[in-house]
């Protein structure tokens, strides 16, 4: 059983494996905010609940969070903080923080926020985007980030941003018709910029994922499963696909993702149906079908093993305002 037409898979780039995933995670960006910071300052924030991507388009500033050591971000510095952990910024460790409730009371999104004296020049200007995720399928992306990841401007990976970054100062410093829309395009653009960064300088021993789309074989195993996930993939067929023996192959991929190929393969089909389940209106007899299960009560099953609720409750959830 196939769900496109498969001819030609050889030499898959794991380039779409990353759009799949995003796809699946139902990403969107909100509560944008530009940042100017005057003096000696510090804010300190509760934590975004999946993802918070921040730039440096003027100045520097230390990102702190735990589990990670302080980073100074500089001008064209680009980080991520994912799965909700308290973080800081200030312009020295040693500046005692304001809560980020206080600085940003009666903020309304796309708004410039102002922090220390309100005559003084600016010395630092931090854009700052949080991203929500599908709540049943946000540990795919969570589970893999570290704490903190930090792109610096100089770094091999980030010239592919400045362009970004540079219209990103542009619409925040004085917004016009349509910014909101234009800066949130840039957001996930900058978004997946970073995350390929952190995968180019990784490598592909992360063991999870993301990381292993570094290496060219399982990389093209990881699309081949993320792009066809109904199609009855073999270890031996995922190996000839990926240009390697069968144990080699499975020894490989255990090692750089952390699981088995066709355990990672039954957890992403389950995924794919949760995001079917939630952009349409199938019935859990044609999942059970589409995805390979003998009996509804077993697609049941694995899917509130995976998702955490049975799949009519996570229909029902996903389709409320």
């Amino acid at each position: 059983m196939t769900d496109r037409h498969e001819s030609g898979h050889h030499g898959t780039t794991p380039g779409p494996c990353l759009n799949d995933v995003l796809a699946l995670l139902d990403m969107r960006s909100a509560d944008f905010a530009r940042l100017e910071a005057v003096g000696a300052w510090g804010i300190s924030f509760a934590g975004y609940r999946h993802i918070k991507l921040g730039a440096v388009l003027e100045g520097a500033c230390w990102v702190e969070t735990e589990g990670a050591s302080p980073v100074r971000a500089v001008e064209g510095d680009c980080y991520l903080l994912g799965n909700g952990r308290p973080y800081r910024l200030s312009s020295d460790p040693a500046v005692p923080a304001q809560p980020s409730g206080d600085v940003f009371a009666g903020f309304r999104e796309g708004d410039t926020v102002r922090v220390g004296p309100s005559d003084g020049l600016v010395d630092s200007v931090v854009a700052g985007c949080g991203f929500h995720l599908d709540a049943a399928n946000a540990a795919v992306l969570l589970d893999v980030l570290p704490p903190l990841v930090h792109v610096p401007a100089e770094s091999d990976q980030a010239g592919a941003i400045r362009t970004a970054l540079s219209m990103l100062r542009q619409e925040t410093a004085v917004p016009k018709i349509g910014s909101l829309l234009i800066v949130e395009r840039l957001a996930h653009i900058v978004l997946v910029q970073v995350l390929r960064s952190y995968v180019e300088a990784q490598g592909p021993t992360g063991r999870a994922w993301l990381t292993a789309l570094a290496d060219p074989a399982i990389g093209t195993a990881l699309s081949l499963m993320h792009q066809f996930p109904a199609r009855p993939w073999t270890v031996p067929e995922l190996a000839a696909r990926s240009g390697m023996s069968r144990s080699h192959f499975a020894a490989r991929f255990s090692d750089l993702v952390g699981t088995p190929p066709l355990e990672y393969l039954a957890t992403w089909r389950i995924r794919s149906a949760a995001r079917e389940l939630r952009t349409g209106n199938p019935t859990v007899a044609a999942l059970a079908a589409r995805y390979g299960y003998g009996s509804e009560s077993a697609f049941s099953h694995a899917f509130k093993r995976v998702i955490g609720m049975a799949p009519g409750r996570y229909h029902r959830q996903a389709r409320l305002p």
